[in-house]
């Protein structure tokens, strides 16, 4: 979609305002939005207030739904076929504003209906369980049962820029599907997506003070986000250092805090090397390697470490990228200028230490280049830390306990993915990789919208994402017992 194409969208969808219980809201200050491959203003949005924020928790708490389990389900399907009819659409705006490839929003649209659907499944399924008192000495002719209710107060979510829908739907579906209110705060840097996704659950029949889209500056209103007394809950998806400091301050209230990862493809000697060399190249450049789970170390078995770097370093130079509103590009930018040159940086200090360079590390704006690194230490920057962009630091080992050692050997323990078919090899890393998801032959952030999603560690508190895990947090379990004969 050209430029005066997606301005026009905009424009037809007043995507240029907040939805607060529905409403429109605009401001007397805004900020632009930027696209990352043209520098261009794609459009404003408003820069709330304090007391705007404050209104949309008031206004949430106010309202207590009552919408049925059908209704809810009703609703979630009847988005889940409005975002795949206009998928050409959205796809086209998530590129405008966070500079992924056409190829990766499109995916990410599917995904997004695929929440959906799963959030109107769950609806449907009864989530009460039955305890029989007889089963015991001490026990008595009762039966407990067990039944889920929405928080009392409102679900305060934050979401990041690299999913810009479909990191939303994650928040906002399971709260929909328990009759819970929330205020929503995306990225400033992609809230389009954010406030067109309100706007077709608003057309799906959504009650509007069940959700509410609040844009503006985190400097401003962070704060207040997971503080105000209306708030039972913070839902985060973002780094280490934001999920911290929410920590800190949120007080006695609920958290689930999504971080980031240090996630590694660990190919043993007996790998099918083709198969874990496009493993490694997609894991690591899909979505601009802007994931949580994307590959960001390759730890290799060192007598096939030769030739699977020569297959990583051969796919990686067929990885087109590019100008992402071209349908033929398999990735665009990264978010912003800023972020190209941190990868840049840190690429730079890793050769200066002895990695050596074999292909990339090009940089124009926000437009990096798919690069690989070989020789590379565990120590160094570029691995130590998360390095969240397309970069695919090879790290040799000599044998699976070094393997599982250099895994460990940092602060994150998101998820990982290991090429063996050797039993006993996968069984070690199931049970001895301090992660929260272990995938065999395949990329580290395989996962399904509906299944358990997390970290341990620095990568969070162990609570899960994933619609059914996420309505396990969304809810308060009461129990209560009846005479039984």
């Amino acid at each position: 979609m050209p430029s005066d194409r997606i301005a026009e969208f905009i424009r037809d969808h007043a995507l240029d305002s907040m939805r607060l219980a529905g409403r429109k809201v605009r401001g007397d200050r805004t900020f632009e939005v930027a696209n990352p491959y043209t520098g261009e203003c794609i459009g404003t949005v408003p820069k709330a207030s304090l007391a705007v924020l404050r209104e949309a928790f008031e206004s949430a708490h106010a309202f207590r739904p009552h919408l049925t389990r059908a209704e809810r389900a009703a609703i979630l399907q009847k988005a889940a076929a409005l975002v795949r009819e206009r998928s050409a659409d959205i796809a086209r705006l998530i590129t405008a504003e966070a500079g992924l490839c056409l190829k990766d929003s499109t995916y990410e649209t599917g995904r997004v209906a695929d929440v959906l659907l799963f959030g109107a499944t769950e609806v449907l399924r009864d989530d009460g369980q039955v305890f029989s008192c007889d089963i015991t000495p001490h026990g008595r002719k009762r039966r407990v049962y067990t039944q889920r209710s929405p928080l009392l107060g409102v679900i305060s979510a934050i979401t990041p820029f690299n999913h810009p829908m479909n990191q939303v739907a994650h928040k906002v579906v399971p709260a929909i599907a328990t009759n819970n209110r929330m205020v929503l705060k995306p990225s400033e840097k992609v809230p389009f997506s954010a406030i067109l996704f309100a706007d077709l659950l608003y057309e799906a029949g959504l009650p509007p003070q069940m959700l509410s889209v609040v844009t503006g500056d985190p400097r401003e209103i962070a704060d207040e986000l997971v503080t105000n007394p209306r708030v039972d809950l913070v839902t985060f998806t973002g780094g280490v250092a934001i999920g911290k400091a929410i920590a800190a301050k949120a007080g006695y209230r609920r958290m689930v805090l999504e971080l980031g990862g240090n996630d590694p493809l660990v190919v043993m000697e007996d790998a099918d090397l083709d198969e874990a060399s496009t493993l490694a190249v997609q894991g690591s450049y899909k979505n601009s390697g802007q994931r949580c789970t994307a590959v960001k170390r390759m730890l290799v078995h060192e007598p096939v470490a030769a030739r699977f770097t020569e297959l990583v370093v051969e796919k990686t130079r067929a990885w087109k990228h590019g100008d992402p509103m071209d349908a033929a590009m398999d990735m665009g930018t990264v978010i912003d200028e800023a972020a190209a040159k941190l990868f840049e940086a840190r690429v730079d200090e890793a050769v200066a230490q002895g990695a050596k360079l074999l292909v990339g590390n090009q940089r124009r704006g926000a437009l990096y280049s798919p690069t690989v690194l070989a020789d590379v230490d565990p120590g160094m920057t570029v691995v130590r830390h998360e390095t969240f962009g397309p970069v695919s630091p090879i790290i040799r080992f000599r044998d699976i306990d070094d393997a599982i050692r250099i895994a460990n050997g940092t602060a994150y323990g998101l998820s990982s993915a290991v090429c063996t078919n050797r039993l006993d090899w996968i069984t070690r890393f199931v049970n001895e990789l301090d992660v929260g998801t272990v995938n065999v032959r395949e990329v580290p952030g395989y996962r399904l919208e509906l299944t358990p999603f997390g970290g341990i560690k620095d990568s969070g508190l162990g609570y899960k994402e994933g619609v059914q895990e996420a309505i396990k947090s969304f809810t308060n379990l009461k129990t209560y017992s009846l005479p039984w004969p």
